[in-house]
């Protein structure tokens, strides 16, 4: 199974653990994820609401680039980078008007011709959940986890075409796959504030507690994220929250990357797991994951 890669901003820089375990799980399954030769960020957040044009321009370029890869399809971990990615391949496919103009600023002819398939998606449907059951070696059994999907990863359903906008199940079943538990809990697609990290920190120390408060009450040990910008936010801003709200919450946020590691028995330190805010290291040390 081969893959183009699009890593993104946060992988190669701030998130470099979740970057570590997505290619040492790949890896492992013998998936070949091979980097988009000369990618470019693909706008983030900002990008959309400043130039339109350019918001989807700067994701053709690289899905333009993924060709050199000789894969059809494009993985993507980045839920944000997900969203941009898919956002501009719906335009290329369905509005010729747009098409013509994001053509003309990449000075490129594109036609929608590269996938965009996140990795949980790719692992599993392409792969599939019961060949991914059979590769874990170290049962994460009694491991109780709330999957936290954020708002990106699956909307618009009609341009993500991914999973239930509301409910969504993927990421569970794709934990589960190692004995883990997940929790059902409201919080899995609530916002955690990532636009508003630096202007509106208020805000995002509230929406955070409110999923961390709903993932504690929920009775999970850890959270499981598919995003940068929501693991970030979560991990590093516990200090704060807790500060601000007179909280005790000590709750890892880890990649589902890595517990899919883990239960793979892939050493932690090539998962990442010394990377967070938020150690995990006491905590699965304490639940006999790792040693």
């Amino acid at each position: 199974m081969k893959y183009a890669y699009y890593p993104g901003c946060s992988l190669h820089s701030t998130s470099r653990e979740y970057d570590m375990s997505a290619k040492e799980v790949s890896t492992r399954l013998g998936i070949e994820l091979i980097e988009a030769p000369d990618w470019v960020c693909c706008g983030a957040t900002p990008a959309h609401v400043t130039m339109h044009v350019l918001s989807q321009a700067l994701p053709v370029k690289s899905l333009i680039n993924a060709k050199q890869t000789g894969a059809d399809t494009m993985a993507v971990c980045c839920a944000a980078c997900f969203s941009r990615l898919k956002i501009a391949n719906y335009h290329v496919l369905n509005d010729p008007g747009k098409k013509a103009k994001i053509n003309r600023a990449v000075g490129a002819e594109y036609n929608g011709e590269v996938a965009v398939k996140h990795l949980l998606e790719i692992l599993a449907k392409d792969f599939g959940l019961e060949n991914l059951k059979g590769k874990m070696t170290a049962k994460l059994d009694g491991l109780k986890v709330a999957c936290y999907y954020g708002c990106l990863l699956v909307r618009p359903r009609k341009i993500m075409q991914f999973d239930d906008e509301e409910n969504p199940t993927i990421m569970d079943a794709v934990v589960e796959t190692t004995g883990a538990k997940t929790v059902d809990w409201p919080g899995k697609v609530e916002c955690c504030g990532a636009s508003f990290s630096i202007t509106k920190t208020g805000v995002v120390l509230r929406l955070c507690r409110d999923i961390l408060q709903l993932a504690s009450d929920a009775g999970a040990e850890c959270i499981a994220v598919a995003c940068p910008l929501c693991q970030s936010n979560l991990d590093l801003r516990q200090p704060e929250v807790n500060k601000k709200y007179d909280k005790k919450f000590d709750m890892p946020v880890l990649y589902f990357t890595q517990i899919l590691g883990l239960a793979m028995g892939i050493d932690w330190k090539k998962l990442g797991l010394d990377k967070h805010i938020v150690s995990p290291l006491k905590f699965l040390k304490g639940k006999n994951i790792i040693k």
